[in-house]
């Protein structure tokens, strides 16, 4: 009767520890693919002449947040938006990744606080380390290391770009290479700790965004409770990311906290993944008088591709959005910012050539497209790295 129940019970055991591995495995992807729906597009529309000039062109997007997924990266998946072979296929010569490390519940454009988190919920699912569960700042880290695991993996496919002496290494590499840089989502990993900059400076991060979906430590949020601007820590913070020379990312922060970091920034700024105001009035995007101090400053203003950032989330929406752009503030100052695997509907990276025969067939000059799609990245870039 006893060896009975002992193997009723090791079945038992054995049963709970199958399920809980087969719900590791399935419910991320299911979750990831409820919250990244793709917009499909139909490549045969799409003209040799595009083809023929986006394989010559050099691509970079700012904004995508697939290190917060449980894919592997080196393969290609039927889901998300982002991952080494699709990269390959659009052509891309360089990706920013960010770090997602918190959210609030309800997430919405309009006022959010600080007092709710669904990314531990998503965190334990994914099966992140236990020290991830209660700190942002080691989130952060851990996906930095998992970006530095893909990279070691990749045999020589994926390039971690931390200085502008990597940019010019990887410029000269086999075109199939792509260089990836580190942002993070907001600058809340910071947990209030100014020497945590530093630590995520060292950990290869060459991009902060101030905020996200919340007020924090260093100021408001474009849809938090406050709108204010820097606090004292914020603005400690700023000094100390120039001292760096990390890029700031305007993206998520409050027009006042847009304004004051161009203030006091000796820097110019990028807005990661973004919409303009003027050509889709939405609480997501800054209006176009910000936009041209940004681009005034020498800054750079990634157009996303997602329904509140363009109004329109298909190829030709988000060309129009270009456009408007390159109109606005000039062609050296509009690049990409998908938010790709960001929690929004949209194109993924194999589609990126259909924004370039979408620019073409609404007039947009060459040399601009060439501009928009990544030369302004690559030179800004060139200028704004940590030098090594």
């Amino acid at each position: 009767m006893n060896s009975n129940f002992k193997k009723l019970g090791l079945i038992a055991f054995s049963l709970l520890v199958i399920g809980g591995i087969s719900a590791r495995m399935a419910v991320p992807a299911m979750l990831e693919k409820s919250f990244n729906p793709r917009v499909e597009v139909d490549h045969s529309t799409i003209t040799n002449e595009a083809k023929a000039l986006h394989a010559t062109l050099t691509v970079m997007d700012w904004h995508a947040d697939s290190l917060l997924w449980s894919r592997n990266l080196l393969e290609q998946s039927s889901y998300g938006k982002v991952d080494l072979p699709r990269l390959q296929k659009g052509n891309f010569s360089l990706q920013m990744l960010t770090t997602v490390t918190k959210s609030p519940s309800g997430q919405n454009y309009i006022e959010n606080d600080a007092g709710s988190d669904t990314i531990t919920k998503l965190a334990i699912v994914q099966g992140w380390p236990i020290k991830t569960w209660n700190s942002l700042l080691e989130r952060a880290l851990y996906q930095s290391q998992k970006l530095e695991g893909f990279v070691e993996r990749s045999e020589g496919n994926l390039t971690f770009i931390k200085s502008a002496k990597d940019l010019t290494t990887h410029k000269s590499s086999p075109k199939q290479s792509v260089g990836v840089l580190l942002g993070t989502e907001g600058a809340h990993p910071l947990e209030g700790t100014l020497s945590n900059i530093d630590t995520m400076f060292l950990a290869g991060f060459r991009m902060f965004g101030l905020t996200h979906f919340f007020d924090n430590e260093l100021g408001g949020s474009l849809h938090g409770v406050s709108q204010t601007g820097l606090t004292d820590f914020g603005r400690a913070a700023i000094k100390r990311m120039d001292e760096l020379e990390i890029i700031i990312d305007l993206a998520h922060a409050s027009e006042k906290m847009a304004w004051e970091v161009l203030e006091q920034s000796h820097r110019p700024q990028v807005v990661s993944h973004t919409g303009l105001k003027g050509a889709c009035n939405t609480p997501r995007n800054y209006p176009d008088k910000l936009m041209q101090a940004i681009a005034n400053k020498g800054g750079l203003i990634a157009i996303g591709f997602w329904e509140a950032a363009t109004c329109d989330d298909s190829p030709l929406g988000i060309a129009k959005t270009i456009a408007y752009g390159i109109n606005l503030v000039g062609a050296e100052h509009i690049a990409l910012g998908s938010d790709w695997d960001g929690a929004v509907k949209s194109i993924a990276a194999d589609d990126i050539v259909a924004i370039t025969d979408a620019l073409l067939k609404i007039g947009v000059a060459e040399s601009d497209i060439r501009k928009v799609m990544g030369e302004n990245s690559i030179n800004f870039l060139a200028q704004w790295l940590p030098a090594e």
